[in-house]
């Protein structure tokens, strides 16, 4: 019998399962609740909280994705934020976190702190050593990690910081939204792995989603039971049209990964930018560490423009291709301005601890052809310093 790879058992996932009708696609199970086979014996699945045939699948096609031993699919991704915290810890453990981390992780983060439940610090985990150290002080519980990080696009060295977090006895959290099939965190060290599933493992922009993905069976289990608990599991429809994202994810992550790499070729050197992030580029602080351990370097960046709010406030207004909208990962090409949008939760000191300027731009390259992507950013960005480049001679 022939040995399949991983990424064609999760483009097959549920493929020929009907066994009623014979239908290629498996079918979408919408059914609240289902009949026991007999007094006191329950079928696999009785109520849709608990389990459903559709969002099993969709649970095991991400466990085999990443390697992991089963998946939680929740209504959100921070549903799957807050199924990880609940499941993992107990009142008092102290959770180290990143400084730059996406604004509504930091959010509840903040909140959950601020009622006592736990204790957040935060780390600046882009500094491996000064990061092992401050672990060292700190001793916690969880040692939560996003990288890259949303929206400076700092790398962690997972497999260092993973190993400090063991040594510790911590478990260790990894948020790969951002690289699916691209990064491997479990063969890093991670213990579990969280997604934001709205975002390139849908891929479509329809559909709000999380999962949380344990390594073990034993943390499977766990997060299992809590997310029946706590009702946070995800309806059936909503796993349906993310099964069907997840059969072309290899292929849109391959065009959305070229199209990045092509995008910051064409524009790095624009005189509208003041700073380029994105990990791909040699001067990227963390782009050693990013090709030792990613398959790729992602198709998310950020750029600093020298004008500050004014030249992003003028490039939002020139963009004919970039939708200026929160999320990330569809097809199309977005654009965020993380200091009033996906970080405006954060407190003024906590965006400038983390980098997060006025003058940001935060980029989801989508899959239309580059070169009409870059042709709108550069139109865009000759609109962003126009005015700048004009202003000394209407002085005069």
């Amino acid at each position: 019998m022939t040995e399949f790879s991983s990424l064609t058992r999760v483009i097959r996932a549920g493929i020929e399962t009907d066994t009623s009708q014979g239908a290629v696609v498996p079918p979408l199970y919408s059914s609240s609740n289902y009949t026991f086979a007999e007094f006191g014996v329950p079928r696999e699945f009785d109520y849709t909280r608990s389990g459903n045939p559709t969002r099993a699948l969709l649970g095991d096609a991400l466990a085999e994705l990443e390697g992991g031993a089963g998946a939680t699919i929740v209504a959100t991704g921070m549903g799957a934020v807050t199924l990880s915290l609940i499941s993992l810890l107990e009142p008092g453990d102290v959770v180290a976190y990143p400084h730059d981390c996406y604004g509504g992780s930091w959010r509840v983060f903040e909140q959950l702190g601020a009622k006592g439940h736990y204790v957040f610090e935060a780390v600046d985990f882009s500094d491996t050593e000064g990061a092992a150290a401050r672990l060292r002080e700190l001793h916690p519980k969880l040692v939560w990690l996003e990288t890259p990080s949303n929206p400076l696009l700092r790398i962690t060295d997972v497999e260092a910081i993973s190993a400090v977090g063991h040594e510790l006895g911590a478990v260790v959290v990894a948020d790969n939204t951002f690289l699916p099939l691209v990064q491997r965190p479990f063969d890093l060290g991670v213990d579990v792995i969280v997604h934001s599933v709205t975002k390139y493992l849908n891929g479509h922009s329809d559909v709000v989603q999380g999962a949380v993905i344990g390594k073990t069976q034993e943390h499977a289990d766990l997060f299992n039971w809590w997310g029946n608990v706590l009702g946070l599991t995800a309806s059936p429809a909503d796993s349906h049209l993310v099964l069907r994202g997840l059969r072309t994810l290899e292929v849109r992550i391959q065009r959305h990964l070229e199209n990045a790499l092509a995008v910051v070729e064409a524009i790095k050197d624009h005189p509208a930018i003041k700073h380029v992030y994105f990990p791909g580029l040699e001067s990227h602080p963390g782009h050693e560490i990013a090709v030792k351990q990613q398959n790729g370097f992602g198709a998310m960046l950020s750029l600093e423009l020298v004008g500050g709010e004014d030249s992003a406030r003028r490039f939002v207004e020139a963009t004919e291709l970039f939708s200026l909208a929160e999320s990330l990962g569809g097809t199309e090409s977005l654009v965020a301005h993380p200091a009033t949008m996906t970080h405006a939760s954060m407190t003024p000191e906590a965006q400038e601890a983390a980098g997060i300027t006025r003058g940001l731009l935060r980029f989801s390259i989508g899959i239309e052809p580059a070169a009409d992507i870059i042709a709108d950013l550069k139109v865009s960005l000759d609109a962003a310093v126009l005015e700048e480049s004009l202003s000394p001679a209407l002085g005069n």
